[in-house]
């Protein structure tokens, strides 16, 4: 007896999240069951449906950012820009508890801003702060904490190329989900600046002062620092995000000035080399080419199990348990937080995320606050054990003496940072939604 269309649909997710676990190429794998089970239950249309999806994803102009801002960050990245960034924000801190941890904090903010690649900046700044901070004498797990998370803020924080990708998925105003994550990206990066200053006020030990030579800098070699290092990169984001935000520009034309201003700023600091270039574009275009065949199966993948109807059986399945907007936020914000165990951040939105989106409505909750809330969550999806990419991408370059496990540990208290921060959000929506309300009308 032939299963029915629905239960064909489910055996498809079904069958996508046993491959997903046996380490098939997840993009291939999409359009491979789209495909098969679409001329098993639809014939040759299939095909046609496989290039009219194709073809879409190739002709959104939202997508043309995302090279661009790529392209931006690893320009920035093999500019060695991030060590002059680091050294100027270490003099101007000097004075606070726990300077370093601070100015690793508001490196990676700008940094991630500038990039939005979390394995990069973390990487990095595994490389450049965590050894700093060991030898200053900083425990081992608040410098762990302190690099993992800052370096996560890309997610958030506007150029954000996962907001981009929402935007193209939910169908909604990237230049409005910029506005609504500029404030609650800059609130959390205040977040783990406040804490980590707490903390050491109340035990110096886990970050000891900093020799009074390092501490005790002349305020003209403070404000020659900043001058060159940190205003030239704070404008360049300036430029970008303003001219998004205040619509001078289209995200796609932003991102080209924003490209353009980072071989600019590489060329200044004499750091720009024709070998440089050649890494920057081969890793924009691989990174580029994964995100839209991944967008590519997702988007073959997601027609084919509305057709089949399996979308509707999980949209009943929901509704059958009658949630109100808050039991709704609550399970899809689960959801998203286990599955950021084995996926990464993309597969999570261009997969799983359209079968939450048609019930916003219902619920009456606004996509772009649901944007925002989710660019939170993924914050700890790069944090949480078992499967944390940001402790890894940590370990991966940290000292032998440092384990994993002092990494999970130091990683904790930001993820229970981001959780407060998620309620806070809920709790006061206009955290996100006032600036774009403000700017673009409710």
């Amino acid at each position: 007896m032939f299963l029915s269309d629905p239960a064909l649909g489910i055996l498809m997710l079904v069958l996508f999240l046993i491959f997903l676990m046996l380490g098939f190429p997840i993009a291939f794998t999409l359009m491979a069951l789209g495909v098969g089970f679409g001329y098993f239950t639809q014939g040759d249309s299939i095909f046609q449906l496989f290039v009219q999806r194709t073809y879409s994803v190739m002709a959104n102009d939202v997508l043309i950012s995302i090279p661009l801002f790529l392209f931006m960050g690893y320009v920035i990245e093999r500019a060695n820009i991030l060590d002059r960034l680091f050294r100027s924000i270490q003099l101007a801190a000097g004075w606070i508890p726990g300077s370093l941890a601070v100015a690793t904090l508001i490196t990676c903010a700008l940094f991630a801003t500038a990039t939005g690649i979390v394995g990069a900046v973390v990487t990095l700044m595994g490389l450049l702060a965590f050894p700093a901070m060991l030898r200053a004498g900083y425990d081992t797990r608040i410098a762990s904490g302190v690099v993992c998370a800052g370096g996560c803020l890309g997610i958030l924080i506007p150029p954000s190329v996962m907001l981009i990708l929402y935007g193209a998925t939910a169908g909604v105003s990237v230049v409005k989900l910029y506005a609504a994550a500029f404030i609650p990206g800059i609130t959390l990066a205040g977040m783990y600046i406040a804490y980590v200053i707490i903390r050491v006020m109340i035990n110096p030990a886990l970050a000891p002062k900093l020799p009074a030579a390092e501490r005790n800098v002349p305020a003209l070699t403070i404000a020659w620092a900043l001058l060159t290092s940190f205003l030239p990169l704070v404008a360049l984001i300036v430029a970008v995000l303003g001219c998004i935000i205040f619509g001078l520009a289209t995200p796609s034309e932003a991102a080209a000035i924003g490209a353009l201003g980072a071989i600019i700023l590489a060329l200044a600091y004499r750091t720009f080399s024709l070998e440089k270039l050649k890494d920057s574009v081969f890793l924009t275009a691989r990174a580029s080419a994964m995100v839209c065949w991944l967008f590519v199966g997702s988007a073959v993948f997601s027609a084919v199990f509305a057709l089949l109807g399996g979308q509707r059986v999980v949209e009943e399945f929901i509704m059958g348990l009658n949630l109100g907007p808050v039991g709704f936020l609550i399970l899809t914000q689960v959801i998203i937080f286990v599955l950021g165990w084995p996926l990464e951040w993309t597969e999570i939105i261009v997969i799983f995320l359209p079968i939450f989106l048609p019930l916003l409505d219902h619920f009456g909750i606004d996509p772009i606050f649901f944007g925002v809330l989710v660019a939170l969550n993924l914050q700890t999806s790069f944090l949480s054990p078992p499967v944390a990419m940001a402790p890894f991408y940590l370990k991966g370059v940290a000292p032998k003496h440092v384990s994993i496990d002092e990494i999970f540990s130091g990683v904790m208290p930001f993820i229970f940072i981001v959780v407060l921060a998620m309620v806070l959000l809920y709790t006061v929506p206009d955290f996100a939604l006032w600036l774009p309300n403000y700017l673009y009308g409710g």
